[in-house]
């Protein structure tokens, strides 16, 4: 098990930054608007021989009551307990503030080992705050820019008292973690990639701090707390999971300020590198537009699909709010008919293991690949039911079909003339292999190609 480092400071002092650097990736949203980060972030650091797991945390502030800014404190007191040693982040520019102070004498009273580190120390701007930062009694400040990589070595002397260096062959896997995780390799390690998405307020860090059995997430009821992406490691009955939360989707023209923007793109960018997507809705609003939109962006990147209707124990009219999600996902859905729609109660606990058995179910599917033997068997069947189009007099002929792919299913037919078949018939043949093949709900890729049966002259 890696050393934790937490990272802590006000805000707008570079922790984020400091962070990215750390873990060689662009993991955290970074801003000039203060109090970008809310939820605690992990990921996998190295510095020269030194490995550990950094921790990039919420802008400390000095509140108590029951606001959203004590909230993310409260998640910022856990990472620096949980931690082997927390670095004091103050920024060398702006001086030694009172809220320094304060939360500088908070820390020394803790149990945590404080790394004191001045950021912002490129150039001669930042020594006046440098010197002043021997004021705050932790010792002789760090001075590094984590902007332009400055001072790393310093800050890796000052970290080697409480973490032992790596071997070589530790520092070459902690190198591989943090290189992005291809479908294939995360298969190899039998790790599913969940990505739990959705509007604003919908409930989907609720729904993650319940899977998890803990507090992990900020949540309450104001809309769009969830700002990150936050990816945490989770194993369910001897499953290996990583399950991760993402900020709520607005329609692109709703969408305000930069912060909101970069959020929009990072949860985005959660979808592509997903297997199973879980798009959880609101009972009380079921299956609206935006909803809609978010579903066709995960069909569209081949992802697999589960609805999860949230606030299922508030909803005045159950039978009818399933009736308008059925409703709509046959109209406005029909290219992946079958996705699995599960009602629950994230708050409460209800039916998430209902939940999790629709994502393995649909997790397998994804996976699913059917012998090609069957395949042609089944494509003579199917053009003897309904044959090809003649356009201009001449029939299209299909002569052979194969599985391709998996991870959505994807299947290559060869025919005479590929650019004469029309859609339709290509719907027919979808619809045909999700029914014939037990496919539900999952994206399938239909590609064509002109040429003979390449095992005609083994027959």
């Amino acid at each position: 098990m890696n050393a934790k480092v937490a990272i802590v400071g006000r805000p707008n002092v570079g922790k984020s930054t400091l962070f990215n650097r750390l873990v060689g990736r662009r993991l955290a949203l970074v801003d000039d608007t203060p109090g970008v980060t809310r939820d605690r972030r992990e990921g996998e650091a190295r510095l020269y021989d030194l490995v550990f797991q950094a921790i990039d945390t919420a802008g400390l502030e000095d509140v108590r009551d029951e606001s959203l800014e004590a909230r993310m404190r409260g998640q910022t007191e856990r990472a620096v307990a949980e931690a082997d040693v927390a670095l004091l982040i103050v920024d060398a520019r702006a001086g030694i503030t009172p809220l320094d102070r304060h939360f500088a004498d908070w820390l020394r009273r803790g149990r945590t080992p404080i790394v004191l580190v001045a950021n912002k120390c490129e150039g001669a701007a930042g020594e006046a705050g440098r010197l002043e930062a021997f004021h705050l009694g932790l010792g002789e400040p760090v001075p590094i820019s984590a902007e332009h990589g400055l001072g790393l070595s310093d800050l890796h002397d000052a970290l080697r008292t409480y973490i032992p260096a790596a071997a070589e062959g530790a520092v070459a896997e902690a190198v591989a973690a943090t290189e992005p995780v291809a479908a294939e390799e995360s298969a190899a390690e039998r790790v599913l990639q969940l990505a739990i998405v959705g509007r604003p307020n919908v409930g989907k860090s609720t729904l993650v701090n319940r899977l998890l059995g803990e507090d992990r997430l900020l949540t309450g009821p104001e809309a769009g707390i969830t700002r990150d992406v936050i990816a945490v490691a989770w194993t369910y009955r001897g499953r290996a999971l990583r399950l991760v939360d993402t900020a709520g989707l607005r329609r692109r023209s709703r969408a305000t300020g930069k912060v909101e923007k970069l959020s929009a793109a990072d949860t985005r960018r959660a979808i592509d590198f997903a297997q199973v997507v879980v798009l959880v809705v609101d009972a009380e609003m079921p299956m609206e537009k935006q909803d809609l939109i978010i579903a066709r962006q995960v069909i569209d990147e081949g992802r697999a699909l589960v609805i999860a209707v949230n606030k299922w124990d508030s909803c005045a009219d159950r039978e009818a709010a399933m009736q308008a999600v059925r409703d709509r996902l046959a109209r406005s859905l029909p290219q992946v008919q079958g996705v699995p729609v599960v009602t629950l109660s994230a708050l409460r606990g209800q039916n998430l293991d209902r939940l999790m058995q629709a994502v393995f179910a649909a997790y397998e599917v994804w996976n699913r690949r059917v012998p090609t033997a069957a395949l042609n068997r089944w494509l003579a069947e199917v053009t003897e039911a309904h044959p090809p189009p003649a356009p201009g007099g001449r029939r299209v002929r299909l002569r052979y079909v194969t599985q391709a792919k998996t991870r959505p299913p994807g299947f290559i037919v060869f025919c005479s003339r590929p650019q004469a078949l029309p859609d339709s018939y290509l719907r027919y043949l979808e619809n045909a292999l999700r029914r014939d093949f037990d496919l539900p709900g999952t994206p399938i890729r239909i590609f064509l190609r002109k040429g003979e049966n390449p095992y005609a002259a083994q027959r």
